[in-house]
């Protein structure tokens, strides 16, 4: 039998999973819609989704050991954030700029989704471990998505 904790704490964990997921699939859209990209920029979305995934599994891991089940959509019915879903319906332009600048924008989404979750007392110290080390990781993320963007002349060209 579940405990109260434990509601809450498989709640936020898959929260966090539909999280990675979205940015699994707006990394996989980016990729598609980026047609004379810097290789190196679609390198980076290839390990961004890569990371997304082992976040994803190792939060699974913890949901499926407390007894929960794990979340296995995004968040379009969300809890938390949506942003990643709207990423992946605003590429309106293949421009490099513009997928930077909506990466940047679900990137920063992420790294409040991982601040609400560490918020809530409920989580168990190993998880609350795990949570701190992958937001860490998320916001290396973001800053070199950054870094990239401010590369990025306005017609989309690296510099």
């Amino acid at each position: 039998m579940e405990t109260p904790t434990t509601t809450i704490t498989n709640e936020v964990l898959n929260d966090l999973i539909a999280i990675n997921n979205d940015r699994i699939a707006g990394y996989e859209k980016a990729i598609k819609e980026i047609k004379n990209a810097d290789p190196v920029i679609k390198e980076l979305f290839m390990t961004m989704i890569n990371d997304s995934r082992e976040y994803r599994n190792t939060l699974g891991v913890e949901v499926q050991a407390a007894g929960g089940t794990m979340e296995t959509g995004t968040t379009a019915a969300g809890k938390l954030y949506r942003t990643w879903m709207d990423i992946k319906s605003a590429f309106s332009g293949t421009d490099v700029k513009s997928i930077l600048s909506s990466c940047v924008t679900g990137e920063e989404a992420a790294q409040r989704a991982y601040k609400s979750a560490l918020e809530h007392k409920e989580i168990p110290a190993n998880i609350r471990l795990i949570l701190v080390e992958e937001k860490a990781a998320l916001k290396a993320s973001l800053d070199r998505i950054k870094a990239y963007y401010n590369d990025v002349k306005d017609y989309g060209e690296p510099v």
